[in-house]
């Protein structure tokens, strides 16, 4: 298995301080993406990749108090959940809430053509956020108020908890940063939308 290591280079221990949230998307899924896709073994890749489970890595960062950490947030889909198990143990308590699942793709239908697998996850992307590919499926404007929705309720929890942290998905999370960034929030630390990547954001 792959192995993953994660670090924070140049980072030193954060002390206990009100006013944190970590955004981290999840690990890379064990799901096999070369070739070409037709519409049907495409709409297959996103089932077989929701169900999927992540690489083996090894996690640190300097940034992360994990001795203040006793609940993690995660959403329903399972690469999340096996992530924030693999980063924080087994006795962290793993809150899943269906508010924290990634924006939701559809596969168009084009049955003649094979493309790669992320030309088809693009497209469909950026019809669905056009309105254009929508149907059966949450759209593009009811997923940016469920982010909002979520960014206002982990702001309300760091009002209580030293940080407070997520382990979700890469479009997700970006959204909920710049909702948090509406309310005040500044973000220290910001990795992108990579694997594993993590964005600290602190009060302003």
């Amino acid at each position: 298995m792959n192995q993953q290591s994660h670090t924070l280079e140049g980072a030193t221990e954060t002390s206990h301080t009100r006013g944190r949230i970590f955004l981290i998307r999840h690990a890379r899924p064990v799901v096999p993406k070369k070739g070409y896709f037709n519409k049907a073994s495409a709409r297959a890749y996103i089932n077989d990749y929701d169900a999927a489970e992540v690489e083996q890595f090894v996690f640190e960062h300097a940034a992360i108090p994990f001795q203040e950490i006793r609940q993690v947030y995660c959403s329903t889909l399972v690469r999340s959940q096996l992530t924030a198990r693999q980063i924080f143990g087994e006795e962290v308590e793993l809150i899943v809430r269906h508010e924290f699942r990634e924006f939701e793709r559809r596969i168009f239908s084009l049955p003649l053509l094979r493309l790669p697998i992320r030309l088809w996850l693009v497209s469909a992307r950026l019809l669905w956020m056009m309105g254009l590919n929508s149907k059966g499926i949450e759209t593009f404007r009811q997923a940016k108020q469920r982010a909002r929705e979520a960014a206002s309720f982990l702001a309300g929890d760091a009002e209580h908890n030293p940080a407070v942290i997520l382990v979700a998905h890469g479009l997700l999370n970006n959204f909920i940063r710049w909702y948090l960034q509406d309310l005040g929030w500044k973000s220290t630390l910001h990795e992108g939308s990579g694997f594993l990547s993590v964005t600290m954001l602190e009060k302003k």
